[in-house]
């Protein structure tokens, strides 16, 4: 038998559920390993077939979804006509959820975490390779960052694609530069003040009271709701990309620092991001 292997052979940016921490915005990078018997070719498998087949297989399944601990006491959901209404308890209030189903993927278990998603992935993965394939094993992990971040979700009413969902997140990079150099007081800061945030947009807020709000809007792939504690959340004006967060950031911060030239990178996941510039 022969193995192949595939570092960071796609990036999961998802949201999840969690008793202690509420709703979680995530990015999995996944490492694939395949072991076989050579074909025709002398490969376990074609890279060309590897990132066309498995690739695929992951963005359809858990990509840009909500993932739900369908075994969790903190949970009551129903499943009807293709639409998804869950209701989560979290140690920092409830969090109320609809949407189409499939933009919720429901994992047997208890608590969202690594080894679960991997789980729910085995079989998924497995099929779509050929009988010459023996052994699949997928690994996710967190990409390694040593300064400050922040995990957020959000959705982008007007996007055509996966984004369009009300609860998919990221774990993501900042990088502040004052006078083109790095302030990493600045990076903390946002990072704590955005550390498991919903990030929405004024105009989809529509009722709030009582410590809660809820965002709600249709997009192509069918109609969003989320209802959730206000200070678990942070309202932008405009959509939520991130070429507009790195501005809403940039906006907030150069008061503090009156006169100097700001530069914010902030990052959407692994390795991407936006820009924004200007001087205080």
């Amino acid at each position: 038998m022969a193995c192949l292997f595939v570092e960071q052979l796609s990036v999961l940016d998802c949201a999840y559920l969690d008793a202690a921490r509420g709703l979680v915005g995530e990015s999995w990078i996944v490492d694939l390993e395949l072991e076989g018997a050579l074909d025709d070719q002398s490969m376990v498998l074609d890279f060309g077939q590897v990132k066309r087949r498995l690739k695929q297989a992951l963005d359809a399944s858990v990509d840009h979804t909500l993932l739900v601990p369908r075994l969790a006491p903190e949970l009551d959901f129903q499943l009807s006509a293709g639409v998804i209404d869950l209701l989560f308890r979290s140690d920092l209030g409830a969090f109320q959820h609809r949407s189409p189903s499939l933009a919720v993927t429901l994992l047997d278990a208890a608590e969202i975490d690594a080894a679960a998603i991997a789980a729910h992935l085995q079989p998924q993965l497995a099929a779509v390779v050929p009988p010459s394939v023996t052994g699949l094993r997928l690994r996710l992990r967190n990409e390694a960052i040593a300064d400050a971040h922040y995990h957020y979700v959000h959705g982008l009413k007007k996007h055509r694609g996966q984004c369009q969902r009300i609860a998919h997140g990221h774990r993501s990079r900042i990088q502040i530069r004052v006078d083109g150099r790095r302030d990493a007081e600045l990076e903390y800061h946002v990072a704590h003040s955005w550390m498991d945030i919903f990030l929405g947009t004024r105009e989809d807020l529509v009722a709030g009271g009582n410590g809660r709000l809820r965002f709600a809007y249709d997009s192509p792939e069918g109609h969003f709701e989320l209802t959730l504690p206000e200070n678990r959340v942070d309202i932008l004006d405009g959509d939520t990309t991130v070429e507009h967060i790195a501005q809403h950031l940039l906006q907030l911060l150069l008061p503090e620092r009156p006169g100097a030239m700001l530069e914010v990178r902030a990052y959407e996941g692994v390795m991407k991001g936006a820009i924004a510039r200007g001087r205080g």
